[in-house]
This record gives structure tokens, sequence and C-alpha cells, in this order.
């Protein structure tokens, strides 16, 4: 029970003190003239203004509130290293026995994790939301037990009371750590790309240590090993191997002695691209689908074309010198023999021989696709003639021969049920609505897939693999009629995109293909096949476990599985002969980049109300009251502020002067006054 005077006029304060200041100017007046009742009349009028102040006695019925102990358990992935679980474990047990155990004190547990994704510890985060749950006025102090590695300390709020950092760790931790500095998403094949790579030591790291081994691996292939200066950035040349991503990973082996060798790894995707494409196109002859060929090829910026068309054959004897036909001899040896390794696509249009192509360019092109080129031959009549490209050194490369027989009829290309599941000629749209071609020529199947049909289910569009290279045939001269529109027209400008870019080997074109991406710690698993079914994919995970994941066909030829990976790091997918690589997060995530514990984060926080850190491995600490402002913290003891908080249950308030007694009273005095003044 407390007891209060409160005031709560009966007029506002201004005009009470001209009523007070009229009272004094009165009394004052009284003595001037040396009345003898100037003291009566003046207790008069302080009652009188005393009572207009109204002065209330006020009882509060209290009940006191306990105060509040805020102690956050940092339980993040860094202080799983070393023993800083088990010390962390040990403080807050006996932390909260000794808070317990205080009178009129209360201890709320918070424990903080990772945050979602790569947050990292976010101690601040938990902080603000304890404290919007509980009242400001109760907090009497905050306990950090951590290794002191935040990574919100901007979030930090306004403290109502000390805040302490137990700091777990030692004194004698140390760390090596791999950093890769600009590394870029996309790289030109063939071309170098630098980059800058650094290996650090944190901490308590051993002396004379001048040196530390780097191994590098390729798309998860066995890794070269090298040897860096530690503490000194390096510039790598990286030169990627193939197009699409490649998955580049570098490892420092773990030493004898650091915290972990999790943030020793540097896991990096980058898409290789194509710089240029270098396409020769040669023509046999003017047609309108020549024409066609060469605004589809012109009109990608990205493609350097050679082309060049045999206006006269030999056998046209007009009497023209052949130095008047041209501006310039065409380099066709050059072409052919010097520099035919140059070009990432051949394309003979309607090409037959003439006696201009001696057959050792010829067989030097069959050369250059067994070693990785690629020839794609669209065919005219001329395939089927006795002069067809078919009887030259190219004929064993190529996957249809022809029956001499040309089509002269209308029909519309289909796609074949092979074709369907291959991602060349899959969803290219409806074929009910494609214009029709008015030319084919007739071939048999030799090897490999079909993938457009035409007349009678004959062969139009035949793919295949010939050593390192690839080489396709489309048994038709009439493509071009779709770029005009004919009937509707159809997909044209896509067809010879995808048939270009598979030619160009590029993965999402890939037939028989396994690869996955990646969203967070998430990975959609594809694997493209032209087979009816695929076995379940192998996952090995970085830690080396294995599991199998069951894929569901989402298409025609193209199996999806989701797959979540525990860890965040570098997994291997295998099914059948098909494997590939991906990486999850980064390989060294936010909670490892730096492992050493220490207070720098928190000490600005901390200094607000002279808060401070002690270190778990020098001793538990003994806890003290202080009072707000003064130091909070010393050796081996930190404080606590009490905040006497109370809850008021009940008020009651009592007029000091009620009307009566100030009737009473001023009266009295007045009455008495004047009886003073009246004897004299």
């Amino acid at each position: 029970m407390t007891g209060t005077v409160l005031f709560d006029p009966l007029i506002p304060w201004t005009v009470l003190a001209v009523v007070a200041a009229i009272a004094v100017a009165g009394v004052a007046l009284a003595l001037w003239r040396g009345l003898s009742g100037w003291a009566l009349r003046g207790l008069a009028a302080l009652v009188v203004v005393a009572a207009l102040t109204g002065p209330v006695y006020q009882v509060e019925d209290r009940a006191p509130l306990t105060d509040i102990v805020l102690m956050i358990e940092d339980e993040s992935a860094s202080q799983t290293l070393s023993d800083r679980a088990e010390q962390t474990v040990q403080t807050v047990d006996n932390l909260a026995a000794e808070i317990e155990s205080r009178d009129n004190t209360e201890l709320r547990r918070i424990k903080v994790g990772d945050g979602e994704g790569d947050e990292g510890t976010q101690v601040m985060a938990a902080l603000n939301e304890a404290l919007a749950e509980e009242p400001r006025a109760r907090i009497a102090g905050i306990l950090v037990v951590s290794d002191g590695i935040i990574h919100d300390a901007e979030q930090a709020p306004d403290l109502p009371a000390p805040m302490h950092l137990l700091q777990t760790g030692r004194a004698d931790d140390w760390d090596r750590r791999l950093i890769v500095r600009n590394a870029p998403a996309f790289a030109i094949i063939g071309e170098p790309v630098t980059l800058t790579l650094r290996v650090e030591d944190s901490g308590a790291a051993p002396a004379g240590a001048a040196t530390a081994p780097l191994e590098i691996s390729v798309d998860g292939a066995e890794a070269e090993q090298f040897t860096i200066p530690i503490g000194v950035d390096v510039e790598l040349p990286i030169t990627l191997p193939h197009g699409g991503r490649n998955v580049l990973q570098f490892t420092v082996p773990q030493a004898e002695g650091e915290l972990t060798d999790r943030n020793n790894t540097a896991l990096i995707q980058m898409n290789g691209v194509r710089d240029r494409l270098r396409v020769l196109l040669v023509s046999g002859e003017p047609h309108p689908g020549g024409r066609t060929w060469r605004n589809l090829l012109k009109s990608d910026s990205s493609v350097d074309l050679v082309h060049f068309t045999i206006l006269r054959p030999p056998e046209k004897q007009d009497g023209v010198p052949v130095d008047e036909l041209s501006l310039i001899a065409f380099p066709t040896r050059e072409l052919f023999l010097e520099k035919i390794n140059d070009f990432d696509l051949i394309i003979f249009d309607r090409y037959k021989r003439r006696g201009i192509l001696p057959a050792i360019y010829l067989d030097n092109v069959s050369n250059y696709i067994n070693e990785g080129g690629a020839v794609l031959i669209a065919a005219g009549p001329d395939f089927a003639s006795a002069d067809s490209i078919f009887r030259s050194p190219l004929a064993p490369i190529l996957p249809a021969q022809p029956t001499a027989r040309v089509i002269e009829e209308r029909f519309v290309p289909m796609v074949s049920d092979l074709g369907r599941r291959h991602p060349v000629t899959t969803d290219l749209g409806d074929s009910d609505q494609w214009g029709a071609w008015l030319r084919q020529i007739d071939v048999k199947q030799r090897k490999g897939d079909v993938l457009m049909t035409g007349v009678e289910d004959r062969p139009l569009l035949v793919l295949d693999r010939v050593g390192e290279g690839r080489v396709a045939m489309l048994a038709s001269d009439h493509a071009w009629l779709w770029s005009r529109g004919f009937e509707g027209g159809g997909p044209q400008l896509e067809l010879l995109r995808r048939l270009a870019h598979w030619m160009m080997k590029e993965p999402e074109l890939e037939e028989e293909a396994l690869w996955a991406e990646a969203n967070g710690q998430v990975m959609r698993i594809i694997r493209q096949t032209l087979e009816d079914e695929v076995g379940p994919v192998t996952v090995t995970q970085p830690n080396g476990e294995t599991l199998e994941v069951t894929l569901d066909e989402v298409s025609p030829g193209r199996f999806e599985a989701q797959y979540y990976g525990p860890e965040i790091g570098l997994y291997r997918l295998q099914e059948g002969e098909h494997s590939a690589v991906i990486g999850l997060g980064p390989a060294a995530p936010k909670e490892f980049e730096r492992t050493i514990a220490t207070s720098e984060v928190l000490d600005p926080i901390l200094a607000e109300l002279r808060g401070g850190t002690i270190r778990i491995e020098d001793g538990m600490p003994s806890i003290r009251n202080v009072r707000a402002g003064r130091p909070a913290s010393g050796r081996g003891w930190i404080g606590l502020t009490p905040r006497n908080a109370y809850e008021t249950r009940d008020v009651t308030q009592a007029g000091l002067l009620p009307p009566w007694l100030v009737l009473l009273l001023a009266g009295g005095f007045l009455i008495g006054g004047w009886m003073r003044e009246g004897r004299r």
C-alpha cells in the first residue's frame, strides 16, 4: 500500500495563478495600509487558493512483478565445431539454475538455429521477437551464449537492460579457409577465364605454414593437385571443357588441428557458351531454298557464315574466262584442307559431284566428322542422281542411302514416334496445322534415328553420330515453303535452330542425358532418353551416403523427380552409364565462412549499457545486481538490473480539503481579521 498527494485543480492552472496573484496583492495592500488583520486575511486567501488546486490523497494497492532475464542459446552450425556444443549445454544449465534460484526473477530461454537458406545466425531477429512479447520494463538482463559469430548485428534493438556474451570456443582454435573471388556465371568455351583464389589462416594458426595444397576437379572427375601460397591472392586461368553447366570444385585438404574442412571447398557452376558459331554453307546450285538457308544463318548475329554457290558447273562451256566470273578465286583448298577444323558446322545444300571439290577434300570432310565435326545434308534431286554426294568418300558417314527416286507430290511432314521423344523434334507444335512440302527424295535408312517422315512414312529427317561428330540428313529441299507461309507454313526456324544446336552438342538437346537444376537445397533431376523406361537415379550426398530416386515421365522421353538435399555441397547423380554433378547452395555455408569465436561483432551492442563478454573456458561468472547506468560486468561477474516493476490492483482517492472545511476555515479567518481590526 502506497499513498501519494495529487492535485486536480478546479480551474485551469493559469486562472489559478491569476487568482493567487490577486490574493497576494490584496494581502500586500492590507499590510501597506497597516491593517492589523492582514495575516488572517492572507490565511483565508491561502485556504481558498489551496482548495482550488483540488488536493487529494491517493492510495494504491500494488503487487510486485518479477524481473525477466532473457537467455539466448546459439544452436547454429558453427556451434557444432570442437566442443562448443558441450560448452553451451553446460553453461545454459548452470545459468538457468542460478537465475531461477534468485528471488523475484524469471528466466526466458530462447533457442536460435541457422537462418532460412544461408542467412547464418540470426540472434538479433530472435531478440527482437522476444522483446516484442515481454514488457520492456521488466527486463533485467539479456544473456547470449554463443561463439559470437552472428550475421544480423545491424538489426540490434534498443536494449532495455544490459546484455552479456558468454563466449564459447577456445583461445587456441585455428582454421583454414578457401576463398574464390570474381567467378563469372558464363565463360566462352576454349578461352581461359581468370579466377582469383586465396587461402587464409585465422586464429592461432601454427607458425611456419607458407603454402597449402589445392585440388581442382571439373564435373566430379579426378582432381588435379597444385600448391599455392597462404594469405596471397592467386590468379588461376580456367578453360571450360564443354558447353552448358560446368561444375568446378576447388578443395584445400584439411590440415591437422584446424576446426573444420567445411570452408576448405569452393564450388563454382559456370555455363560454357560459344563465342561465335562458324558455319560453312556449300550450295550446289541456286534455288529458292538456298536463299532461305542464307537468310536464316545471317539473321543470327552469333553466326559467322562462309557461303559459296556453284553458279556455273564445269560442263557448261560458254567461253567466259573463270577469272571474269568472280572478283577473287574461291579458296577451296584453304577451306577444306587447312582450315576445315575452324568450322563448327558444314552444310551441303543440294550439292553434287561436279569436280569442283576433289575426292581428297570430301575425304577430309569425313575425317573432320569423325574427329568431332558436324555436317548437315540438305538433299534435293541431286542426291538421287548419278553424281550424288553419296557416291563420294562421304558415303560411309551418311545415315541414309538414296534409291534414285524423286517423289514429286504433296505431303505434310510428320514427327515419328521416336521423334516425339527426341529433344530436336519434340513439342514443335500441332502438325495438323503445318503446311505441305511438294518434293521428297526417297532414301533408305542405314543407321541413325528417323525423327520425321514424309510420303508413306519414308524417312525425311535422319540424325546419326559418327565417331566424335554428328551427321544430319534432310531428304527434301522444300523446307523453305514453311518460311514462305505456304498453306500456313510451319516451324522451320525452330526446327533448324534445334537441329544446329544438337549438332553443336548443346546439353539441353542431347537425346540421352542426365542433369539436375537446383533451387536452394531442392534439385529437379531430369533424365532425357529415347527409351520407354529409365531406372532409378543413384544420388551420392556430400557425406558419401547414397540413395535411389525414382523418376516419373512428365512428357515423351523426359523423366523428372524432385529431391531435397539435406546438406549443402556437391551431389553426384548416376543412372546407368549417365552421370552428372550439381552443387546445392554454397560449398562453404555462411556459418563456416568465419569460424573463430569472437566478440568483435557484439562488442558495440554490449557497450551501449556497459555489458561485457565472458569466455566460458575461463570459468562460469557470478551474477550480481547493479543499478542502471553503472558498469554491468567485470572480471568473473556479470550484472542484472533489478526493475522493481509492480502491478496496481486498486486505487482510492480522498479529498484533503472538503468544501465544508474550506468554508469553515476561510470564514473563520475572515471573521477573525474583521473583529481584530474592529477593536482597534
